[in-house]
């Protein structure tokens, strides 16, 4: 994809002229270099519309950062619905905390700090979850993706991002091991019969799965 066709396609979504989301974007951009790991502004709107077409009530997130993936699934939350942020930063969840109020829809996030393994394994194993977002430590995706799985109803639909790796997914030898775990789990997914999948080419890449 040339870089003309990568910014048209950026450019041709909703929310592109959100204002309060471009503070945040640009808040996070004066962190430096950690900023790379917010979502781009299509890949938010591709989970807005995910959470609202399927009428998601209990999503839960493993990676929030700075809140603008959150923030774009708890706006589109049906009624009654509440998302559940996992993170290990204070410091970057307290930018988080603040957009959410500002946007009205903090009483519809519950934010936990820990570990996110560990968090999640605490969770009684129960299908009670119907969305989630992964957007962690890539070498503990696949871990996350198991212990989601159980906690999550059939049906519920499980995102996973930067599953391109920018790129380098299809180098000939993946010398990271961060990449090496995303090769490995895209091809779990592909071939995992507790799931339908789709590698989809948004921005990083977004692995779409349904539970069976």
């Amino acid at each position: 994809m040339s870089p003309a066709l990568a910014d048209y396609i950026a450019e041709c979504h909703s929310q592109s002229d959100d204002r309060l989301l471009a503070e945040l974007r640009e808040e996070t951009a004066g962190l430096g270099g950690v900023s790379t790991m917010q979502i781009s502004p299509e890949q938010g709107t591709f989970l807005s519309l995910l959470v609202a077409a399927l009428g998601v009530k209990a999503p839960i997130e493993i990676g929030t950062f700075t809140g603008y993936s959150a923030l774009c699934m708890a706006r589109a939350l049906s009624g009654g619905g509440k998302l559940l942020c996992l993170d290990v930063s204070r410091e970057w969840t307290a930018i988080a905390r603040r957009y959410w109020e500002r946007a009205g829809v903090a009483e519809r996030i519950e934010l936990r700090l820990g570990d996110g393994a560990e968090t999640l394994a605490a969770i009684p194993e129960a299908p009670h979850y119907d969305f989630a977002f992964t957007d962690a430590d890539k070498t503990g995706y696949d871990r996350y993706y198991e212990l989601l799985l159980p906690r999550l109803r059939p049906g519920s639909v499980l995102v996973f991002d930067n599953m391109l790796w920018r790129g380098r997914i299809v180098e000939e030898t993946i010398d990271d091991p961060d990449g090496r775990a995303i090769d490995t789990l895209n091809r779990k997914l592909a071939s995992d019969p507790r799931v339908e999948s789709v590698l989809l080419p948004v921005a990083d890449g977004l692995h779409v799965c349904r539970k069976l």
